[in-house]
């Protein structure tokens, strides 16, 4: 009898949706308590694999009215044997066909009942040279592409798959043009699949056939609008044949000689459910380099669709979200000046650090193990003195111990002409701190270590745990989804780690969906000693489940590493799978500088075997175990410290 069953509602291993099934209708001649059902939970039909050599699939395989099947199940797929659960869960790995359309032919039996039909995915276009002609043009692989608008003749790098072995320039509209010539090694696969995956093949740097570079010297190109304005010109066998396209990129030219000065605004639309905070990165659209409170002041110097680059320095620039961009006045002076001496405040849960700016310069903080390192940008030193306090004091590029024995020594640099560094020495590896604009001060605060009891290093510490997701979640073969496995691994974790004398609270208590930053917001509003997320793992497409799969946990702040490693250790012991280990993430759960976080990605809910572990009682308790053990090693390990 044939019984297919496509779950149609999700949007790929992490999705959040929930599952839709479509089913045909039972045959006459049997009951549907005889039909066997199997359900494609990925791809769903509006999937699109992004991959293009293999792909995964996975679902479930159920008996008549939704039971287990009479007997032992028996799938294959493409004629591949793919093993099954007791539970029914199944995943397979199948090579992907050289189209847009890929067909699997789907064959389960389980005793008398059995399934037969052809399940279609679509597939990611390739670009493939035109039948035929030995010139062409990946049009598709333009980059830049967009507007930019950067400084006279600073230069912009271009790269273009087109024929190999062709002559390829770039026509400008005024004449001239530019060569672009062969690159000699193939392009690098995207950052975190290179840094995490786990290789199956020695690595080889090839030569990329048809991978083509050059330089363009900034100037004003199709500012006007015009049609044609750059073209690129790919010529085989001497003039045989010749391709032309259009590159479609337009630059405009940033006058610096009266530089346009902006401020910071994360929440122009003015929801105030913002965190006041403006991403900065070393290139666009790159991982977060620097956080821009609200208000801070810089000069514009170059724009990439809808990335804006800021001028910090004569030598650092950041790229930020253009919607965080506002434009002050023209004849608004750039921001500089004088950073006068700076005093330290004590409190009861933090030192800060006051020092007064002539503008909200932009700045950056380095932590190390006992030091925080501020960097003022556009900005020149007059700290004449360097106040520790009452009663302390010191001044000039050192100074003597203050009063706070948190903070053991400060001084201040001069790196460049309009950077200015402060570093703060403490007695202690940091805990935490936070920064803020107060009027034209920046202050900075320093978190005190919680005190410690080595013997019951969880005693009267607060913990807050946050269960992953929702909205968005990954879903499992049988449908199991994240946000419920990591909700029930976070009431268990609560429990013990009360018994342990903790105060436990968690970000999420339901199934209510809440967006990131507030979870974050939570529990720096509690004074968190520590924040742990809860997460199940799932893969990209066009990776193998079966050779990168395991137990890992991520950090961003430095004094986050020894958390992660601990619970990392306590995971795997628990659950016995491949440790894939610790890895520094840029994860918005991560990221919070009030208290040392870490981000659990326990098991793979992907893979029937660990989407069964999440499921059980027996396993969500595994889990949580193995975030006490790892929590609690962490505070014990700091107890230490004198």
């Amino acid at each position: 009898m044939l019984l297919v069953s496509l779950v149609t509602g999700c949007a790929g291993p992490r999705s959040g949706a929930a599952p839709v099934t479509a089913t045909a209708p039972p045959s006459p001649s049997l009951s549907a308590r005889d039909s066997l059902h199997v359900t494609v939970v990925y791809p769903a039909v509006t999937d699109v694999i992004q991959s293009h050599d293999s792909a995964f699939l996975f679902g479930v395989v159920r008996g008549g009215g939704g039971g287990a099947a009479r007997g032992p199940v028996h799938l294959g797929i493409n004629g591949q044997a793919v093993p099954v659960l007791a539970n029914g869960a199944w995943i397979a790995w199948l090579p992907l066909p050289d189209d847009t359309v890929a067909h699997f032919l789907v064959a389960a039996t389980a005793g008398p009942d059995s399934s037969r039909f052809v399940y279609t995915a679509r597939v990611a276009p390739q670009f493939r040279p035109p039948p035929g002609r030995a010139a062409w043009i990946d049009t598709t692989s333009f980059t830049p592409a967009g507007t930019l608008a950067l400084p006279l003749e600073e230069g912009i790098a271009l790269s273009v798959h087109a024929a190999p072995g062709a002559t390829v320039r770039l026509l400008l509209p005024w004449g001239s043009s530019v060569p672009l010539l062969p690159d000699t090694l193939a392009p690098e696969p995207p950052g975190g699949v290179r840094a995490f995956v786990i290789d199956t093949a020695p690595r080889r740097h090839v030569p990329a056939a048809g991978h083509y570079v050059g330089w363009l010297p900034a100037a004003a190109l199709c500012a006007d609008g015009r049609t044609a304005c750059a073209t690129l010109v790919v010529t085989v066998g001497g003039g045989a044949d010749t391709a032309t396209a259009r590159w479609p990129l337009g630059v405009n030219i940033v006058d610096m000689t009266f530089p346009t000065v902006v401020v910071l605004d994360d929440d122009t639309a003015h929801t105030g459910t913002t965190d006041s905070l403006t991403a900065g990165r070393a290139v666009p659209h790159g991982t977060y380099n620097w956080f821009f409170p609200t208000g801070t002041v810089a000069v514009e110097s170059g724009r990439w669709n809808d990335q804006v680059r800021l001028r910090l320095s004569r030598a650092t620039v950041a790229w930020v979200n253009a919607a965080d961009v506002v434009r002050l006045p023209p004849g608004t002076p750039p921001p500089g000046g004088a950073v006068s001496s700076v005093r330290l405040t004590s409190g009861p849960k933090s030192v800060t650090l006051r020092v007064p700016l002539p503008a909200r310069l932009p700045y950056q903080i380095t932590e190390r193990e006992r030091s925080l390192t501020l960097r003022l940008y556009g900005g020149a030193s007059d700290i004449n003195w360097m106040q520790y306090g009452e009663g302390g004091g010191g001044g000039g590029a050192g100074g003597a111990a203050g009063t706070d024995p948190l903070v053991t020594r400060m001084s201040y640099a001069q790196p460049a002409a309009d950077e200015v560094t402060i570093t703060l020495e403490l007695a202690q590896r940091v805990w935490g701190y936070r920064a803020r604009f107060a009027g034209r001060d920046l202050l900075l605060e320093v978190r005190r270590p919680p005190l410690l009891d080595g013997e019951h290093p969880l005693r009267g510490r607060t913990v807050v745990l946050d269960p992953g997701h929702p909205p968005l979640g990954a879903r499992g073969p049988t449908g199991l989804w994240e946000p419920v496995a990591t909700l029930a691994v976070a009431f268990k974790a609560k429990t013990l780690l009360e018994r342990a004398g903790a105060i436990v609270l968690l970000t999420r208590t339901d199934s209510t969906s809440i967006e990131l930053y507030p979870r974050t917001h939570f529990a720096e509003l509690r004074d968190a000693d520590v924040l742990v997320s809860i997460h199940a793992n799932a893969l990209p497409d066009g990776v193998n489940p079966f050779t990168n799969s395991g137990t890992s946990v991520y950090y961003f702040q430095p004094r986050s590493t020894r958390l992660a490693r601990e619970l990392d250790r306590a995971l795997v012991t628990e659950f016995r799978v491949r440790d894939l280990g610790i890895g520094r993430g840029d994860y918005a759960l991560v990221r919070p500088t009030w208290m040392p976080a870490a981000l659990t990605e326990g098991l793979f809910i992907m893979l029937p075997e660990q989407e069964a572990v999440l499921a059980s009682e027996d396993g969500q308790w595994r889990y949580a175990r193995g975030l006490v053990r790892g929590i609690e090693n962490f505070l014990r390990e700091r107890a230490r410290e004198p």
